[in-house]
């Protein structure tokens, strides 16, 4: 029956009878020892393989709705964000659906009636060394069939889709959760972009501000409809024009893990590079206290700042970004009746408090990460306004479109966010400069059947503050290579400085001894 769950799975698995043997231990020994275990605790054989069923089908809703939303399946990492879910619940129930809710309710409703009301404990008619014997051999051969599967242990390719295809889903998340705990081992050519060892302490005086915005879900969407009005990513456009470096920026995620792509551009470090740790950089491998630009600014005198208008708990940004070089973490606590866009505080409400971080900065430079919330999802929980769609259209959009046209909405907050933190930069004495670049696309499946997919790809640009008026060089980047090219351009980095070559972060002297939990 598990396996007739599993089929339900999208993207479509291998018939199991093509799958390894060893895919199909591994599912049998999983099953068994948790079947063991909700029989212990149940004593009610129908109740628990029932109840068992009901959440492995829960769990493959959710990996279904994930990977409609994502294109990407349930992974093992993803148990984290149960707990999220209930403490950010906007952010995830929401894409589950209301079908697929009012289903994993009903499958949980049904297996409870069935194991109080239709069954009794099997210790009402064994005597409990009887039970107890009964549950230690379905221990045993789960415990048999998990150590047949260990001696030719399935391979993951750490592709999420193809890795569950291939094994099925109890198989994936178990060997998924084996890769997390065994020790990380860089790759033999491995580098560490941002090793400061290798750059000493410049003069505080001459070194510019700089701020970078990760700007949530931003890419220039008039590549997916030409009806989009040509002026709505106006500033964006003319800091583009003159910006020194600008083009498409290859991001680390699809649609959401803003975190991946935010730790690829504080790292420099590849998703490839870091094996099962590219889904979540943030869980075990960034507490080990990896070399960021962050870090680098740091050594060479900067105040180093992040402003997210979101809890800085979230991810446990506020417990890991001081081992990865920020001085300050600035959160939703400093933004007690800043003017919110929809859910969320709104980009100009960061811009102005980024403003005026630049106004107060000391004689100490300052580098501020911004991480935005404003366009954040779910859309399609957003209503239209009046005048929305002339506003924002030169020719009205299609049928269904109408997540469209609210990120539109809040694309042009982002736009003007840009010419204000412009200015803000401008009206300091100081040198400065702007990196912009979106996280990933938004999620607007809806949208996207309608239009036509995105490639993935989002927007940057470098502005130097007093640079060339001139068109900027166009050129293409991946987003573990914007934050070099970012010191590049600004003058705190030459073009072969900052990489120090290293079989590991320990022999890069940037891995920590401390625990994930301090």
């Amino acid at each position: 029956l598990s396996l007739l769950v599993e089929s339900l799975l999208r993207p479509k698995l291998r018939p199991f009878w093509r799958r390894r043997a060893a895919a199909l231990a591994m599912h049998g020994g999983l099953w068994l020892l948790l079947l063991t275990v909700l029989l212990l605790v149940l004593q009610r054989p129908v109740f628990a393989a029932t109840a068992l069923l009901a959440g492995l089908l829960f769990v493959v809703l959710v990996s279904n709705a994930k990977y409609q939303a994502l294109r990407e399946p349930f992974i093992f990492q993803d148990f984290e964000y149960f707990s999220d879910a209930l403490k950010h619940p906007r952010l995830y129930l929401p894409f589950l659906g209301t079908v697929r809710a009012v289903l994993a309710v009903a499958a949980f409703a049904a297996a409870l009636v069935a194991g109080l009301a239709l069954e009794e404990s099997l210790l009402a008619s064994l005597p409990a060394d009887d039970f107890l014997t009964g549950s230690a051999v379905l221990a045993t051969a789960g415990i048999l069939l998990m150590t047949l599967a260990a001696r030719a242990k399935p391979a993951v390719t750490l592709d999420a889709a193809s890795d569950l295809r291939q094994l099925g889903l109890l198989t994936a998340l178990w060997r998924y959760g084996e890769e997390e705990l065994a020790p990380w081992r860089a790759p033999r050519d491995f580098a560490v972009p941002f090793d400061e060892a290798t750059n000493g302490p410049a003069a505080i005086s001459t070194q510019p501000h700089l701020v970078v915005v990760q700007s949530e879900s931003f890419f220039d969407a008039r590549r997916l409809y030409p009806g989009i009005r040509s002026d709505l990513l106006r500033e964006f456009d003319a800091l583009q024009a003159a910006a020194a470096c600008r083009g498409q920026v290859e991001v680390a995620a699809w649609g959401a893990n803003t975190v991946r792509t935010e730790f690829a551009f504080l790292s420099g470090l590849a998703g490839e590079s870091l094996g099962i740790h590219r889904f979540n950089p943030y869980r075990r491998l960034a507490a080990q206290g990896i070399a960021t630009l962050a870090s680098f600014l740091q050594h060479r005198g900067y105040r180093t700042v992040c402003v997210h208008p979101y809890s800085a708990s979230f991810y446990s940004r506020d417990r890991l970004f001081p081992r990865l070089g920020f001085d300050q973490f600035i959160d939703i606590r400093d933004f007690a009746g800043a003017a919110r866009s929809g859910p969320y505080v709104g980009d100009l409400a960061v811009a102005e408090k980024v403003c005026c971080l630049l106004h107060d900065a000391s004689e100490q430079p300052l580098f501020v990460l911004v991480i935005t919330m404003e366009n954040h999802g779910p859309l399609h929980l957003e209503k239209l306004r009046s005048g929305d769609v002339e506003r924002l259209y030169s020719q009205p959009p299609p049928g269904g479109c109408d997540d469209l046209t609210i990120y539109l909405r809040h694309l042009g907050n982002a736009d003007r966010m840009a010419g204000r933190l412009r200015a803000g930069l401008e009206a300091v004495p100081r040198a400065g400069g702007l990196c912009w670049f979106g996280d990933h696309v938004p999620i607007m499946p809806g949208v996207y059947r309608a239009l036509g997919e995105p490639g993935g790809q989002t927007d940057y640009f470098i502005w130097r503050k007093g640079g060339s008026q001139g068109p900027g060089v166009p050129l293409d980047l991946k987003i573990e290579d914007l934050g070099r090219r970012f010191l590049q351009e600004m003058g705190l980095l030459g073009s072969g400085d900052g990489v120090a070559p290293s079989s590991n972060l320990a022999v890069a002297g940037r891995v920590r001894a401390a625990s994930p939990d301090g």
